[in-house]
């Protein structure tokens, strides 16, 4: 035996006796530590994403129209009328069917008219996108590989990692090439990141950097637990805080574009409070945790389960709920069309209703319509507000009336009205619904005055007179 081996069991014998003596590494592959065999299982999988997008660059108002600039700069110079301009992103992509699905962030492919996919081995394919979830900041692509069988990622379970999991980034980062980087899980349900709708990340120390978006954190079965999204930093690169949209979640999104191409998500019809501390005390919990029912929607699947404003909800499922915004992350990672045990804490007491998991309803119609005309509104696209709606533009369970669902240029986009404003007032005459809002924008005016709800604040627009 090496002398090197000897030493090491005389000291393992003094230390700890025959125990830790017997454990010893015999061989050099017993020493050496490698991640290459994960790395090759999965790597190929793993792709880059090129996304070609064309944008309109305005000219300089006022020179378009002047004779000694057009005459230098013609009408597409720097100073003349607007020009289209092609524009590249690059992210990471996973694949996660060998038929050709592939998983990246919808930030990566938003807008783009081309969608390239290239694997580790060269090969490039084109790919379309099955679904784009703005939500979950999720897309689905499909890349169009003919008969071939590609490599693909098995999905694990992301509830089941822990705090100190080993876990490797791999990607693009810089559009250096495919890179590998090893780090450890270091938070589970991060809930104040602010990138997607459902605030619910898995925070590794494993480098991401730009370029990253939309690739595999995977654990050491070779199974895909994440897709790496966003990262913490004051520079631009890696300061070691890194978070990942769980696969959990990404199963749903996979799930829904292989199933029609729409996700549908449970509703709760219900605004949420987290749990304070002070909170807690005064109600007798053990420690801060749940999500208070602070108000339900008539319509609302809880009513009829029997859930009421001033419970606790603590469970999901049979998962853990410790605030408002990871009851939103669970009911989301569920099913449409069945039920789900919800647990709660009633005046001290626990007890478990059974919800239904239904769409939200789709009442009043929309009743969908672009203003046109001499109005301020012109180029807004409008609705009225109904659940569903409101579910999709992030507004309260409160929110009625008519919403603006889309900009589409004209003095709407030069006031600055934006996705989501509720509109509530025209020259003081309430707006009920689209018809009552185009009555009002009919009518001959001096001035408009227009009273709108952004995010909760009321602003008032005063134009003309």
């Amino acid at each position: 035996m090496p002398k090197l081996g000897m030493l090491a069991i005389a000291l393992l014998a003094l230390l700890g006796g025959p125990a830790l003596a017997q454990q010893v590494p015999q061989s050099r592959a017993q020493i050496q530590l490698s991640f290459a065999p994960v790395v090759k299982q999965t790597a190929p999988a793993v792709v880059n994403v090129y996304a070609r997008r064309v944008v309109r660059q305005p000219g300089i108002p006022g020179f378009s129209d002047d004779p000694f600039f057009r005459r230098f700069f013609g009408d597409g110079g720097v100073f003349g009328r607007s020009r289209e301009m092609v524009q590249n992103s690059l992210g990471s992509g996973v694949l996660v069917d060998p038929s050709g699905i592939v998983v990246t962030n919808n930030h990566v492919i938003q807008g783009g008219t081309e969608i390239r996919v290239v694997l580790s081995d060269r090969r490039e394919f084109d790919a379309t996108v099955t679904l784009a979830d703005e939500h979950s900041d999720l897309a689905i692509l499909k890349v169009n590989a003919g008969q071939a069988k590609l490599p693909s990622l098995p999905l694990g379970d992301s509830d089941n990692l822990e705090v100190g999991d080993l876990v490797l980034a791999i990607g693009n980062p810089f559009g250096v090439g495919q890179t590998v980087t090893s780090g450890i899980v270091s938070a589970l349900a991060r809930t104040e990141v602010g990138i997607t709708d459902y605030q619910f990340f898995i925070q590794t120390d494993a480098a991401i950097n730009p370029g990253n978006s939309g690739g595999a954190l995977i654990d050491l079965a070779g199974r895909l637990i994440g897709i790496n999204t966003a990262i913490y930093s004051r520079s631009g690169g890696s300061i070691g805080i890194g978070f990942a949209i769980p696969a959990n979640m990404v199963r749903t999104v996979v799930a829904s574009a292989m199933n029609g191409g729409k996700v549908s998500r449970p509703w709760g019809g219900a605004d949420l409070q987290d749990v304070t501390a002070e909170m807690g005390e005064t109600l007798g919990l053990d420690r801060p945790r749940g999500a208070i029912v602070a108000s339900l929607h008539p319509l609302s699947p809880m009513v009829e389960a029997g859930i009421a404003t001033g419970d606790i909800i603590v469970g999901v499922n049979g998962k853990p709920v410790e605030n408002a915004k990871e009851f939103d992350y669970r009911l989301a990672t569920l099913s449409v069309g069945q039920r789900t045990d919800v647990d709660l804490i009633r005046k001290g007491k626990p007890l478990t209703a059974k919800l239904a998991l239904v769409r939200a309803p789709d009442k009043p119609a929309r009743e969908e319509t672009q203003i046109k005309g001499r109005t301020p509104l012109t180029g807004a696209v409008v609705a009225n507000v109904s659940p569903a709606l409101a579910d999709e533009l992030g507004l309260g369970i409160s929110a009625k009336g008519v919403a603006v669902v889309d900009v589409k240029g004209g003095p709407a986009a030069e006031i600055g009205f934006r996705k989501g404003d509720i509109l509530l007032e025209v020259n003081g005459e309430k707006v009920s619904n689209v018809k009552t809002l185009q009555a009002a924008l009919t009518k001959e005016n001096a001035y408009w005055e227009l009273s709108i709800d952004r995010g909760g604040q009321v602003r008032s627009v005063r134009l003309g007179g």
